[in-house]
């Protein structure tokens, strides 16, 4: 078997691996399995790359590789152990723009490596010079988007630069200037490739990243990540075509394929298009108004919380952002098989787009080992909450809002949300009176079968916990305690 023979099959053998790490993840109980196949195909695809290279070129170079590979591999792991499961966001976006950065470097390097011969055209052909050139500037386009949108999501996600969308006069008509610009200088650079045209599209194209994501409000981040995440496959894509390498090309189809998709169902679970996620508007923070007050609320204490639970024929839990902020999810895996053992049904509702990542309250209860069979996704247990005594909201607010279904006038009027306010109490978990991410006032709040337990997630679960095991003493009661927005 020849090295190309063998460096094609190993190429295969990783594009099944991407594929099976894909099919894994897509459920709780195979999400193992899914992480090492995807391990797997990208060790091979490495290892099938040095090697193929090696062929071609000098041993200092091969070292460098090898030395550019291990440091890579390390800063990864001591990463990985040090990363809270509340920044793998920004992480994922950061991510992001280092696929999209290497597209530009290897359109750049594509580019230079071919014009620095002057039997470009001989060494190509008459016929796929210009198709190359497209390539390189369609590359390059797709990664410098990436890359500074990348950036910006790392900010906003980070809390580094305020979430609300940056509103420039015709932000859309620049949004689609960009774009038109791009199209014309893509038949330019086809007809009559040169460098000054290189670093045009270029400048357009980190310009545009950067006020496509700085243009979307906080509330559409997790599209924003899977957007972002789409953008990085079609990267790689590209780059795949420019290094003529299958594997890369497939990869890239994958990752930008499942992204795109995983942005329609985001989408959708939000009620809203793509194109209007990329206008923004969506995550605006509210004006003063938005924070008066809309009635009164009522308090309740830990001890009062954990009366209500032990009562409860059934309760179901919907976690948000603030319980992975609290790292409350063990305490609440406790609470759960507590409350389980003493006969009350429990059960968790997760809205699609809860936290601030796609899949990331599944992956903190999956950490905490909640069975995965109490926890459902929003269309299997939305009709469910109205035969529910309980439901704990720990940390969400804007995919409980009812607002969402009532107010036509809302930022987020139409979104599909968990219909909360249905069941016989509510317990809303939160630190303050605040509005959520996308800077919309819950009514919720002030709902007569509302009660807000305020304080720190997991110090809250562990003092419910608490007195569930002290024997029944629920101490003193604060029921009734009626607080105005006003006066706190």
């Amino acid at each position: 078997m020849t090295s190309t023979t063998a460096s094609h099959a190993a190429d295969l053998v990783a594009a099944l691996l991407f594929i099976l790490s894909l099919a894994g993840l897509s459920q709780h109980r195979t999400s193992r399995a899914g992480v090492v196949y995807g391990i797997a195909g990208m060790a091979l695809a490495l290892i099938a790359t040095i090697v193929v290279a090696a062929q071609s070129i000098s041993a200092g170079a091969v070292a460098l590789i090898l030395v550019a590979t291990a440091v890579g591999a390390a800063i990864g792991l001591w990463r990985a152990r040090r990363v809270e499961m509340t920044q793998m966001p920004e992480l994922i976006a950061v991510l992001h723009s280092f696929v999209g950065l290497a597209a530009v470097l290897v359109g750049w390097n594509s580019y230079l490596e071919v014009e620095s011969h002057g039997d470009a055209q001989t060494r190509i052909g008459a016929d796929l010079l210009g198709i190359h050139h497209a390539e390189v500037f369609i590359g390059i386009f797709i990664g410098a988007v990436t890359f500074t949108g990348s950036i910006v999501a790392f900010l906003k996600l980070s809390a580094r630069i305020k979430s609300r969308p940056l509103v420039l006069p015709g932000k859309n008509a620049l949004n689609i200037g960009a774009l038109v610009a791009f199209v014309a200088l893509t038949v330019w650079f086809t007809i009559s490739p040169s460098l000054p045209l290189m670093i045009a599209v270029t400048a357009l194209a980190l310009a545009l990243g950067w006020h496509l994501v700085a243009s979307i409000g906080g509330g559409d981040m997790p599209v924003v990540v899977s957007m972002l995440n789409s953008y990085s496959g079609w990267a790689a894509a590209a780059a795949g075509f420019l290094l003529n390498n299958n594997l890369l090309i497939v990869t890239g189809a994958l990752v930008g394929s499942s992204g795109a998709y995983l942005s329609y169902i985001m989408c959708k679970a939000m009620n809203r298009s793509f194109l209007s996620v990329i206008a923004g508007g969506f995550g605006i923070e509210a004006p003063s108004g938005g924070q008066e007050e809309q009635g009164e609320h009522r308090e309740v204490r830990a001890a009062e919380a954990a009366e209500m639970l032990a009562q409860a024929r059934s309760v179901i839990i919907t976690p948000g952002y603030g319980m992975a902020v609290a790292q409350a999810q063990h305490p609440v895996a406790e609470l759960t098989r507590r409350l389980r053992e003493r006969g009350v049904e429990v059960r968790f509702g997760v809205h699609p787009v809860a936290g601030r990542l796609p899949g990331h309250m599944n992956v903190l209860l999956a950490e905490a080992k909640v069975p995965y069979d109490i926890v459902l996704e929003m269309d299997e247990i939305n009709d469910d909450f109205a035969d529910t005594s309980v439901v704990l909201v720990i940390g969400a607010n804007d995919t409980v809002n009812p607002a969402a279904t009532d107010d036509p006038s809302s930022p987020i009027a139409g979104m599909p949300v968990l219909r909360v306010w249905e069941s016989e109490q509510v317990i809303v978990f939160k630190r303050s009176m605040a509005s959520g991410y996308a800077g919309v006032q819950n009514p919720l709040f002030f709902r007569e079968n509302s009660a807000m337990l305020f304080g720190d997630a997991k110090q809250s679960v562990e003092a419910i916990l608490h007195t569930l095991g002290s024997d029944g003493h629920h101490g003193e009661s604060s029921t009734g305690r009626q607080t105005s927005l006003a006066g706190r």
